[in-house]
């Protein structure tokens, strides 16, 4: 049996109910540029980019850069908004060539911090949405774009743990060689509004705010959503650019006098862009995930004579306790220690 970790977001996610369905060698998804997905020339590109970066001597820092525009130049044109999706697909049209195993992909959506087990709150390193938690409650983030009413579908950490024995424990006694496909998310059986998690982010970072280099404490303003990635573009065409411009003219002519101003602003427009790019199919996606495979699965181990209780269920979750009570204050205390 081979278990793969995969991702929900593999697929396009931007409305209705998202299937389960397998990848097939070389798919790509709808509106790419190129219809055909060559693995084998991707790999070529990659490592005539890394070779070139060499020879010019390229510092660390420049080639990361470089391979990671790349990587987002080469996911866009195949249909998938980021590296991530992108690499994750590729790895399940590769599964093809282990077409004698019995074969089960785990989709979970975005993770989260431990709901449970083996303690509450646990999480590792900043990941995907979280960044913009940190990035809010370190005043660098003061507007972003998202639609209110959509759905980022999330699943605690030890959920998508607990999906995986639990699928490895059922399908283990099967002899049959299928592909399994399971989603594990919330956004079919219990889901969160962004609006939701912008309001309970503000809320505990207003309570609870996080310290500067100094210790002292940084307090965040309202954070202003815009709904539209036009409305996003506006805001920054009429609110920011004007003033940066007014900024860099001052700092010429007065001797670089306002530098530091000026880099702390552009930085703070820079970030503000690059989590909002990053981000955008999952703060605009109305997508649903079919789950029922997964659904199944809960109840096959319900039935099943295991004496180890596997909670993968997103519908015992309290969101508004769990983000302010558990998650933010995991991020806080593993994360941001």
């Amino acid at each position: 049996m081979l278990l793969q970790v995969s991702t929900a977001f593999v697929h396009d996610t931007k409305k209705g109910l998202i299937a389960k369905k397998p990848f097939g060698m070389g798919e790509t998804l709808d509106g790419s540029k190129i219809s055909y997905l060559d693995i084998n020339m991707e790999k070529k590109i990659i490592e005539e980019r890394l070779k070139a970066l060499q020879m010019q001597k390229a510092t660390e820092i420049e080639t990361t850069r470089a391979m990671k525009d790349l990587g987002i130049e080469r996911a866009m044109l195949h249909g998938w908004p980021n590296t991530y999706v992108f690499t994750k697909a590729i790895g399940e049209m590769l599964l093809e060539n282990f077409e004698k195993a019995k074969i089960v992909i785990i989709r979970p959506t975005i993770v989260t911090s431990t709901y449970k087990e083996s303690f509450p709150g646990w999480i590792e390193g900043v990941r995907t949405m979280d960044s913009i938690f940190v990035a809010y409650g370190k005043g660098k983030l003061k507007f972003f774009a998202g639609d209110p009413n959509s759905t980022p579908d999330m699943i605690p950490g030890d959920m998508v743990v607990n999906c995986m024995l639990a699928a490895i424990a059922i399908h283990s006694n099967h002899h049959q060689h299928n592909l399994f496909i399971y989603h594990i998310g919330s956004s079919r059986r219990n889901p969160v509004k962004y609006a939701k998690v912008k309001s309970l982010m503000q809320r505990y970072l207003t309570e609870n705010p996080l310290l500067d280099s100094r210790g002292r404490p940084i307090k965040v303003a309202q954070l202003t959503i815009l709904s539209t990635m036009a409305s996003f573009h506006n805001y920054i065409a009429i609110h920011y650019l004007p003033f940066l411009q007014i900024l860099k003219l001052a700092n010429m002519i007065f001797c670089n006098l306002f530098g530091s101003i000026y880099a702390n602003a552009r930085r703070r427009l820079s970030t503000t862009m690059r989590l909002t790019e990053l981000y955008k199919p999952y703060l605009f996606s109305q997508g649903v995930f079919d789950d029922m495979n997964t659904e199944n699965l809960r109840r096959m181990i319900k039935e099943s004579n295991t004496k180890v209780m596997l909670n993968f269920d997103p519908k015992c979750i309290q969101w508004d306790e769990y983000f302010v009570n558990t998650h933010f204050k995991g991020l806080t205390k593993y994360v941001l220690k």
